[in-house]
């Protein structure tokens, strides 16, 4: 099948069968040991025991197949804050006790630009992540809100993601976080799950499989070439066919393990 950016540039095509294989890697595996590797969506002990449970519903189980589950790499207990100057700022609210030091934070985590917000007066903080999804398909990535985890105490903003198509664009993601009360404190543990990833793909009834990849020369030199587009123009969407066309063949190589 040929690579495409547009799901209707392959509508005349063979149809292909068998599951969609997603590698991912991480961009900066300085510390990767703290990262969770993707998992599939699964719900706690559910009661399978009835035949009308909704955890034997076919539309159900399908559903949540296809959400693969990023978790927290370290706690986060934050407050929002201003200085003296009204400059918008973040607090530790975890102090000495935190597990992560100041300035390592402070290297993952940012407020954006206060011109850059999309909403007057609600914040935006990014988190700097170094996963990054690939295929050798046409797939595209759906970034979005954990809403099938329940948490009693509500995080005081929403999470706000993106789509796009990981057969051409590879891009470490970024976990954005709009924080509609600025009263209440952002608090995630580590291990909680932070963002969902849903990926589609053609036809949509394939299934998928995600495994860890290696990260060959030729995807390195890819990654680069891509990287950073974002800080330079405006609507990187529009350079997708130009990155498709210094595409290596081949991005997705599944990771030996050691035995």
């Amino acid at each position: 099948m040929e690579l495409s950016v547009r799901f209707e540039n392959t509508r005349d095509l063979p149809a292909s069968s068998g599951p969609v294989t997603v590698g991912w890697f991480l961009n900066d595996p300085k510390g990767g040991v703290i990262y969770y590797p993707p998992e599939r969506f699964r719900g706690a002990e559910k009661n399978k025991l009835h035949a009308k449970s909704a955890s034997r519903c076919p539309a159900v189980i399908n559903l949540e197949s296809r959400y693969f589950v990023i978790r927290c790499p370290y706690d986060l207990n934050l407050e929002f804050i201003r200085d003296k100057d009204g400059k918008p700022g973040l607090r530790n609210l975890n102090g000495d006790a935190s597990g992560i030091r100041a300035k390592k934070l402070g290297e993952k985590l940012h407020i954006t630009p206060e011109r850059e917000w999309r909403y007057p007066d609600i914040p935006t903080i990014q988190l700097s992540l170094p996963y990054i999804f690939i295929s050798d398909e046409p797939v595209y990535a759906s970034q979005l809100s954990p809403f099938m985890h329940f948490t009693k105490n509500p995080m005081p903003g929403t999470i706000f993601g993106g789509r796009f198509p990981i057969n051409v664009w590879p891009r470490p993601l970024m976990w954005a976080f709009e924080w509609h009360d600025t009263t209440q404190p952002l608090k995630i543990n580590r291990g909680d799950p932070l963002f969902y990833i849903n990926f589609e793909t053609m036809p949509q009834d394939r299934g998928v499989v995600v495994t860890e990849a290696e990260v060959t020369p030729e995807l390195k030199d890819y990654v680069e070439y891509i990287s950073g587009a974002v800080n330079y123009v405006n609507q990187t969407f529009s350079l997708f066919e130009q990155a498709e066309a210094a595409r290596p063949k081949t991005l997705v190589t599944p990771k030996k393990r050691r035995e």
